[in-house]
């Protein structure tokens, strides 16, 4: 990764845009009042289209696919792969309806991405559209800020404590992509991860988390940024 020229940067990027109203409603609150500069769009749920709206008022707001595609999708084979490629495409394709423009970055839900052949098909849609794909851009992929594992809910992860270790500890020179989940729990909202999420969103607005950030020397960025940064050069 570039080191760009010797500062640290943080791209704090919310998942699930558009999973549900509360979901987006969170998010766009961080972005706000909070430190969150980046988001990645669900373009399937019956919110997607409302989420988008409100996202293209916000330009500063970097907004990327969040592509969902089953979890089992590269186990089937040849035709199962090809599934996946016309599906992430179809994906992409709709993002560019409901935002009027590309994505500023391609990742996945519950990073699917990773897995061993839909890896190649995500990398070849990222260099066809000149994208970064999370994990495989400048920008290192940074996944503590995350209040559940072993099913045990684990809300002190996420809480205002944690996330200060983690700005003065683990945020390194160059860009550092922070993944998080903050949101509203509402009626339409089927996931296992609730109430960390409204955790999260309070401790992404807290004001003393903003302050660490002068305090440790980390300028807030988003993916519109990335390009600009990585292209710099160490000075002295």
């Amino acid at each position: 990764m570039s080191r760009g020229n010797g500062m640290k940067y943080l791209i704090v990027n919310a998942d699930d845009l558009g999973a549900s109203p509360g979901i987006t409603r969170g998010i766009l609150e961080a972005q706000a009042m909070g430190i969150l500069t980046s988001a990645s769009l669900m373009v399937d749920t019956p919110w997607s289209a409302e989420a988008a709206a409100l996202a293209r008022k916000r330009p500063e707001l970097s907004v990327g696919l969040h592509a969902d595609l089953p979890e089992d999708a590269d186990r089937a084979g040849p035709r199962s792969a090809e599934a996946a490629r016309d599906s992430l495409q179809r994906q992409f394709d709709r993002f560019v309806v409901l935002m009027d423009r590309l994505p500023s970055h391609l990742d996945s839900h519950h990073n699917v991405h990773r897995q061993a052949r839909l890896s190649e098909v995500f990398l070849e849609l990222a260099r066809e559209s000149g994208l970064p794909l999370r994990g495989h851009s400048p920008a290192r992929y940074f996944s503590k800020f995350y209040g559940q594992w072993g099913g045990v809910s684990h809300p002190e992860q996420v809480g205002v404590e944690s996330i200060l270790r983690m700005l003065e500890c683990e945020i390194a020179q160059g860009v550092t992509e922070l993944s998080c989940h903050p949101g509203y729990v509402d009626a339409q909202l089927a996931t296992g991860y609730a109430v960390e999420r409204e955790v999260e969103l309070e401790t992404l607005c807290d004001p003393r988390v903003r302050a660490a950030l002068g305090t440790h020397g980390i300028s807030l960025a988003s993916f519109h940024d990335l390009a600009r940064i990585s292209a710099l050069r160490p000075t002295g």
